[in-house]
């Protein structure tokens, strides 16, 4: 997903995708474990898109308590 399609979703959605993202990253750790990933950049790019989420969600938390203050 690019930054702008994570962006439009709301907090409930991301977190969804982060554990599914989570998931799709212990699945391909196994896979790598027993040879089967043809794809060694699928790792990397599912690190990036759960970073990328962990960083939106907390931005949406700070600005939360900011509102609050």
């Amino acid at each position: 997903m690019k930054k702008e399609e994570i962006k439009s979703l709301s907090t409930e959605d991301l977190r969804k995708r982060l554990n599914d993202l989570q998931a799709e990253l212990f699945n391909l750790r196994f896979s790598l474990a027993t040879g089967n990933l043809p794809n060694n950049s699928s790792i990397k790019n599912a690190k990036k898109e759960i970073a990328r989420i962990k960083t939106l969600i907390r931005e949406r938390e700070l600005k939360a308590t900011e509102a609050r203050a």
